[in-house]
């Protein structure tokens, strides 16, 4: 609430103190928390530390810290950063002749708390400095897993930040889905009282506390492979697949090279060099998905959703009372389970389109359904024409960025048909797609996203479709090599 300056106004006065007055009473502030975090860090004989800017690697430097001093629970060091913030500064109106408070960009002290806690493992709480003091948590899930699974004595391999062997996947999917039962005031709140003391002295004018809310989330699939060889006999395959099938422009990166093809001759030795390895990326409105290689055995897929306004939730309405229905989804830790499921969803669609790059099936027996005509409850549906007439409609629908989120009718025709000012033609135009939807619909190719205008496909649209569109790109010299 403090980030709104009425608030803030109300807040000061609460206390007191005017406006005229809020650097000196701000700073004071700043003060206490800086004292009180140096005195945590003596009373447990951890480290302090000012880093100056250069991008140095703080969980590198918290981890070295922990294996030096063999840390096995609790803090592990405290570094002090300059960095970019959102603040307050105080500036004088011409017009109302007073002093108003104004939130800006600015740069202040943050000071990163980093612990290896018992339940989240490796993590950090970045506390600001300054009013209106905002903290970020940030935390990995599969630190997380390590820990659950080592009490359970399940055997695990962890490179970096995948685990290449597990002894028992499925428990440990189980615990993972249980990470999502997380009461995660109740958790975060604990954080706070260790790494800001005076935050209930901070919300009591207001009768007000910390909200919580996700400002980004990873959500990765990943799926493990015996050895490095069989993964890179695959992996080029996905990659093309994806780079041609799903539209995608910009998602390349080898090594510093972007060239689609520089990855083919050296891809084994690079997989076991550089973790990161290939990867190609999806963006919409900030939201992503991408596809990477792991530590050599591991294929990733990955949902990051930094704007969840794009997602729907089914929940009651703050003004509605108790009655649910499709909403949007909101930034706080309460929509956390609904993140969870879009983004699983997603990869799993992923992963799905992928998987059809392998397949015995003949194409022509997969495709043979839609391309006859259908009869749903007494209406006729043409049949489709993959190769001529429908084939721009099934290319724009499986572009990856619509992997995500789905698809809308603006989408389709902005891919479809040129840009025009013609409020008439924009209505045929958009009527046009409503039939080829439906059209879509009728053959089993899409499904309608509950709540929304939106469309995706299904799992045997997306199988199909990949697949004629694969054909469709593919040159006559490697159809002749698939015919030999």
């Amino acid at each position: 609430m403090l980030y709104q300056p009425e608030v803030m106004e109300t807040w000061l006065l609460r206390q007191d103190v005017l406006v005229k007055d809020f650097k000196p009473f701000a700073l004071a502030l700043t003060e206490k928390i800086k004292a009180t975090a140096k005195a945590t860090a003596e009373a447990a004989r951890r480290p302090w530390r000012y880093l100056l800017g250069g991008g140095e690697s703080k969980e590198d430097l918290a981890r070295a810290i922990a294996q030096r001093d063999k840390v096995k629970s609790g803090l592990i060091a405290i570094f002090s950063a300059v960095e970019p913030c959102t603040s307050y500064t105080v500036r004088g109106n011409r017009q109302t002749k007073r002093l108003d408070l104004v939130l800006q960009p600015s740069r202040c002290t943050h000071l990163y708390h980093y612990f290896l806690h018992p339940v989240f493992g490796v993590m950090h709480v970045r506390v600001q400095t300054w009013l209106p003091f905002a903290v970020d948590v940030c935390l990995n899930g599969r630190e997380w897993l390590a820990r659950q699974m080592s009490e359970e004595g399940l055997r695990y391999n962890k490179r970096g930040n995948c685990f290449v062997r597990i002894s028992d996947p499925m428990r440990a999917q189980q615990l993972c889905d249980e990470q999502l039962k997380t009461d995660w005031v109740k958790a975060l709140d604990g954080l706070l009282d260790t790494t800001l003391p005076i935050h209930r002295q901070l919300g009591a004018p207001i009768g007000q506390s910390y909200y919580w809310s996700a400002s980004q989330t990873e959500y990765a699939t990943d799926v493990m492979f015996r050895d490095a060889r069989t993964l890179a006999q695959f992996y080029p395959q996905w990659l093309h697949h994806g780079i041609r099938t799903f539209g995608s422009t910009e998602v390349l990166r080898y090594l510093g090279r972007r060239s689609p093809a520089a990855f083919r001759g050296d891809i084994a030795t690079t997989l076991k060099q550089r973790p990161e390895g290939v990867r190609l990326k999806h963006m919409v409105n900030g939201n992503s998905l991408k596809m990477y290689d792991k530590e050599g055995q591991v294929l990733r897929v990955e949902t990051t959703i930094v704007n969840p306004r794009d997602f729907r939730v089914y929940r009651p309405s703050e003004l509605e009372g108790t009655k649910n229905k499709w909403l949007r989804m909101r930034s706080g830790v309460a929509d956390l389970w609904r993140r969870a499921e879009v983004s699983r969803a997603a990869n799993t669609r992923y992963l799905g389109a992928l998987a059809s790059v392998q397949g015995s099936t003949p194409l022509h027996e997969a495709v043979a359904p839609m391309c006859q005509k259908i009869r749903i409850d007494g209406q006729q549906h043409r049949a489709l024409n993959p190769w001529a007439d429908d084939a721009p409609l099934l290319e724009a629908i499986s572009r990856g960025e619509y992997a995500l989120n789905g698809f809308r009718n603006r989408d389709v025709r902005q891919h479809l048909y040129p840009s025009t000012p013609d409020p008439k033609l924009q209505r045929r135009r958009s009527a046009a797609v409503t039939r080829k939807l439906a059209l879509l619909r009728a053959h089993g190719v899409i499904k309608k996203v509950t709540g929304t205008h939106r469309w995706m496909l299904t799992e045997q649209g997306r199988r199909v479709v990949s697949a004629l569109l694969t054909a469709r790109n593919a040159n006559i010299d490697q159809l002749t090599q698939l015919a030999a």
